[in-house]
């Protein structure tokens, strides 16, 4: 739901955008596709009647598509300002941090749709799918079956259905599981994930035939799918076809030849298949991955450990000795942000300012969805003394 919708979701829910002729001018433009002109439209409109609503929604929301965050995000917040009332202008909000993946922020501008709008059936979804990332399944479950109420037997609802059934999976309640996957898939008959975890789920259940016919659905409707791949695979061989369980799981390797689950699989298809130098072959691979993924895992521990004892030093004032240990965290892990936003912190606070922002810049580099490095980096330049 976040991100992909926003503009059909404001038509959806009644903004009379149409009755501002230059707002609905814009519209027009982007409905055959000038979006680059529309976005122009609509700034030279604010840039007049800076207090138009609908332009700023309209504009935060081919934004968010575009995934320009920071303008997105500042048009929305300024249009809830000038209509706080309103369901849609939340929304809106929530949407874009949904998609630039602030989850707590959006769930709040979700709740806050809500509460204006108890019926506003997009929030309850979206808050519903938010709240089971975050493992609040009770919760999750109240809002995606509000939202299944209000959409009925709309298309718009397989998305509910879908979420729905991970809730209960959760629960290990696998036929009511099924049940909403099975609803989603006929609501939306191209849903891949969805046959996917139906397939997945009627197997669990020991229906094979059902499993496999779910999952070839799956496996052609997302032919770069690994995890669809790897499950049929695995249905495969749970039906003693060993040689089309290796050409499943083949597939799912080559696609995410990190995957360990695929690997055992793999290897067993092969022995089952007659196949005995490439099992050992994917045997040394198995055995290659476990090893790499060990180290990482020492490196890692090393790491926090390294980490932590600059914390400590730190916080006993001696910045120094801090600094020499994130830089040692660092070079073992450089992947990771919280090492390195603390070895940045560290440099800032040595009057080291270049330095800082460098690795906070890499840290985003890295990780650009992080919205607490952006903070760092942004507050970090804000405090930086032109030259």
């Amino acid at each position: 739901m976040s991100g992909k919708a926003v503009l059909g979701t404001l038509l959806c829910a009644g903004l009379l955008l149409g009755q501002q002729a230059a707002v609905e001018s814009a519209w027009q433009l982007l409905g055959r596709g000038e979006r680059k002109a529309a976005v122009q439209a609509l700034h030279r409109i604010l840039s007049e009647h800076p207090d138009n609503v609908d332009a700023r929604l309209l504009l935060g929301s081919i934004l968010t598509e575009d995934r320009e965050g920071d303008e997105a995000l500042s048009q929305l917040k300024e249009a809830v300002r000038l209509r706080p009332g309103s369901a849609e202008a939340h929304h809106a909000l929530a949407e874009a941090y949904h998609a630039f993946e602030q989850p707590e922020r959006a769930r709040k501008e979700y709740e806050r749709t809500i509460a204006i709008n108890p019926a506003f059936a997009p929030a309850q979804g979206a808050l519903g799918e938010i709240l089971f990332q975050a493992r609040e399944f009770p919760a999750a479950a109240q809002h995606l079956d509000r939202a299944l109420q209000l959409l009925g037997s709309s298309p718009d609802a397989a998305e509910p259905h879908y979420l729905r059934a991970k809730v209960d999976s959760e629960a290990n309640e696998l036929r009511h599981a099924i049940a909403h996957l099975e609803s989603a898939v006929s609501l939306r008959p191209d849903f891949a994930e969805a046959w996917s975890d139906l397939g997945q789920a009627r197997r669990s259940l020991q229906d094979h035939d059902g499993a496999k016919s779910a999952l070839l659905r799956a496996v052609s409707l997302a032919p770069r799918d690994a995890v669809a791949h790897y499950r049929l695979g695995a249905e495969y061989l749970a039906q003693n076809q060993a040689h089309l369980a290796v050409a499943q799981l083949q597939e799912a390797f080559a696609l995410n030849p990190e995957d360990q689950s695929t690997l055992y699989a793999l290897q067993s298809a092969l022995r089952q298949d007659g196949q005995a130098d490439a099992a050992r072959k994917v045997k040394e691979q198995l055995t290659a991955l476990l090893r790499r993924r060990d180290e990482a895992a020492a490196r890692t521990l090393a790491g926090a450990q390294l980490n932590n004892q600059g914390v400590a030093f730190e916080k006993s004032g001696n910045l120094r000795a801090a600094l020499e240990k994130y830089r040692a965290a660092l070079e073992l892990c450089p992947e990771h942000a919280g090492f390195r936003v603390n070895y940045a912190a560290a440099l800032l606070h040595l009057g080291r300012a270049d330095e800082g922002i460098a690795e906070l810049r890499e840290a985003l580099r890295r990780n650009p969805s992080d919205a607490v490095v952006k903070a760092a980096l942004e507050k970090a330049q804000s405090q930086v003394t032109p030259r």
